[in-house]
């Protein structure tokens, strides 16, 4: 199935019913006065969280979606049904922006989750509403409120904790395989892979953490080389990335240079994005001489001038994976805990000079 992390759509909730004049017609009731009733409600469009998909391609090929009306009032004080509702189901992380504006109106973030996208109007007043006492026999009815009708841009950000970012052929896809459950397509060529890949990382017993694999970015991607930045919105709400480089090019190209123009592409897209914990994981080290390896690996760092946590692997082989792994589950479980504590109490600025009680 094609991957669609974008699509527009149009969606119009259900008009109103109209109200309804009617006046009560009974034998041996002369003036049985007014009984028109209500228009129902127009139908509601809602949105909800599935975590069952993870593609926005439904909405690729059908773009408009229509509540129903709801239905006019009637005489003998009947009021018209409401009309159906919609739910149009979209993957969780879906952002709903508004199509002309870009403004982002909701976020899909928990699987469940159900907004409402498009109101369906009101219905409107039959003259059973307009009786008093001084009008006895109204006449008066008012049409049913319109729906909303909204333009909107859907962007799906895929949820992950970690992020795998690097050149086309760094080994990414290798490495989400051997540590995951994903199975993503991988070849000889750049750019095998050509769409987000998702794969769960079992630490232990409800021990794991979810890892994404975008394709590789390029130097001048801003400007459109590659594949671009279309899939790097994908890495926005992840906890840690990691920097997979690849330590022995078969071009004989310098890693630090390639290193140095990936993270500098980051930067020119979002610069929180770049100020996110960002690890280097040196990958296929299997294409290197084991008496080489520690001065390849040392030479690298010293010449790009890092100084965070640094990982030596060959995801072909599973060499230094575990090491890796359980690190990054226990950064990512420290980053939760961190995110789910509470907030400190702010204390009223009247009573912060006060002196402690004895």
């Amino acid at each position: 199935m094609k991957f669609v992390d974008e699509a527009l759509i149009d969606v119009a909730a259900g008009d109103g019913g109209n109200g309804c004049v009617s006046f009560r017609h009974e034998k041996y009731k002369e003036f049985g006065g007014p009984n028109g009733g209500d228009g129902g409600r127009g139908g509601h469009v809602y949105a909800v969280a599935d975590p069952n998909l993870n593609t926005l391609v439904d909405f690729r090929y059908t773009r408009r979606f229509e509540a129903q009306r709801g239905e006019h009032g009637m005489g003998s004080d009947m009021f018209g049904a409401a009309g159906s509702d919609i739910t149009l189901k979209m993957p969780v992380g879906t952002l709903i922006c508004d199509a002309e504006t870009g403004e982002v109106l909701y976020e899909l973030l928990t699987p469940g989750e159900v907004i409402t996208i498009a109101k369906g109007g009101d219905g409107g007043f039959g003259n059973l509403r307009f009786k008093s006492a001084i009008n006895r026999a109204p006449r008066q009815k008012t049409p049913g409120w319109p729906g909303e009708k909204k333009s909107l841009k859907l962007e799906l950000k895929v949820l992950a904790d970690v992020g795998l970012l690097g050149l086309p052929n760094a080994g990414k896809s290798t490495l989400i395989t051997a540590i995951s459950n994903a199975r993503p397509k991988i070849a000889d060529y750049p750019f095998t892979t050509l769409h987000p890949n998702l794969g769960v990382v079992r630490v232990g017993p409800e021990q794991s953490f979810v890892v994404a694999d975008i394709p590789g970015l390029i130097e001048g991607a801003s400007e459109g080389a590659g594949l671009g930045h279309q899939f790097l919105r994908h890495l926005q709400r992840t906890r840690l990335l990691l920097h997979v480089v690849d330590l022995a090019p078969f071009d004989d190209s310098d890693p630090v240079a390639q290193a140095k123009a990936i993270v500098a592409e980051l930067k020119k897209y979002d610069a929180a994005l770049h100020e996110k914990p960002r690890w280097l994981v040196l990958n296929k080290l299997d294409m290197i001489p084991v008496e080489e390896r520690e001065a390849r690996v040392q030479d690298f760092v010293k010449r790009y001038k890092y100084k965070g946590p640094v990982f030596q692997i060959s995801a072909l082989t599973h060499e230094g994976c575990d090491v890796l792994v359980k690190t990054v589950y226990k950064q990512v479980r420290a980053q939760q805990k961190a995110e789910q504590a509470p907030a400190p109490e702010e204390i009223d600025p009247r009573f912060k000079d006060l002196p402690d009680e004895a």
